[in-house]
């Protein structure tokens, strides 16, 4: 039986091939020459898979990546959509697919450049070492809720789910307009760990990066919505084929580690445009 040790060091071996053969990928595709300032705007969901890959596409290219965070959707300052409207500059958009897709459809987004890239469900959280109430069965669920005093979710694709499609087929959404709240910007997970809400509601990859809570799990299968983030080159963007490079590098098999640690299902390349 391999030791723990070796058991590390192979793993450590297959993840580091797996970058190396993703990196000859990218420096083909750059023609590794003249490093390009990249200027990327991604929502929450892809946020800890991209901040482990980024320094390894930087070493791999010589290019440097610039980036802006922000909710997929929504009205708040720093929400991707508005920070386009009032003319930031972004060579790539990473976000949930639908929001990327319809930017496409207001000329923001190149048409026939978007690449998806993962699978994302939705988890519930607590507070670390309160109680973690059964969330195997739909009733189990609606239970909790009910018990709960207060319920967090997000402003994103998860919250919107949640507010307006899940607490309808649960039969509880008149109950919950008392309890339940949307969080603009903040990640669901830190208003938990302060206690201000029992139960918080966002995709798994956006809890897990956040200290002082619980993952109770992800939703049963019946309930569960799975959110799929895309990348995609902005209309405008000064380093295409720059940001056309790192969209294949996080779509490579070796991005796949990151990001299933991070707590997301990567989807197979199938070529970026």
């Amino acid at each position: 039986m391999k030791s723990m040790s070796a058991i590390s060091r192979n793993l450590a071996l297959k993840l580091a091939l797996n970058l190396a053969l993703g990196f000859l990928g990218v420096l083909w595709l750059t023609g590794a020459s003249d490093a390009a300032e990249v200027r990327v705007m991604i929502s929450g969901g892809l946020t800890a898979a991209y901040k482990a890959l980024v320094p390894e596409f930087e070493k791999a290219t010589g290019n440097k990546v610039l980036t802006e965070y922000g909710p997929s959707m929504g009205t708040t300052a720093n929400a991707i959509p508005v920070r386009l409207e009032r003319g930031e500059p972004a060579d790539v958009l990473i976000m949930v697919g639908y929001a990327l897709a319809d930017l496409t459809s207001k000329g923001k987004v190149v048409a026939g450049s978007q690449v998806d890239l993962t699978k994302s469900p939705i988890g519930i959280a607590v507070k670390s070492g309160a109680p973690k109430p059964d969330i195997s069965s739909v009733e189990a669920v609606k239970r909790a809720l009910l018990a709960a005093k207060t319920i967090a979710y997000s402003d994103s694709a998860s919250g919107v789910y949640v507010s307006t499609e899940m607490f309808d087929k649960l039969g509880i959404a008149d109950v919950m307009k008392d309890k339940a709240r949307k969080i603009p910007a903040t990640p669901v997970g830190e208003i938990v760990a302060h206690g201000e809400a029992e139960l918080g509601f966002q995709q798994i990859s956006e809890l897990k990066p956040v200290k002082g809570i619980d993952i109770i799990g992800p939703l049963p299968a019946e309930l569960q919505k799975i959110t799929i983030f895309s990348a995609g080159i902005a209309t405008g963007s000064k380093e295409p084929e720059a940001g056309r490079a790192l969209i294949k590098f996080l779509a490579s098999p070796a991005a796949r580690e990151a990001i299933m640690s991070s707590g997301m299902e990567p989807i197979p390349a199938a070529g970026a445009n």
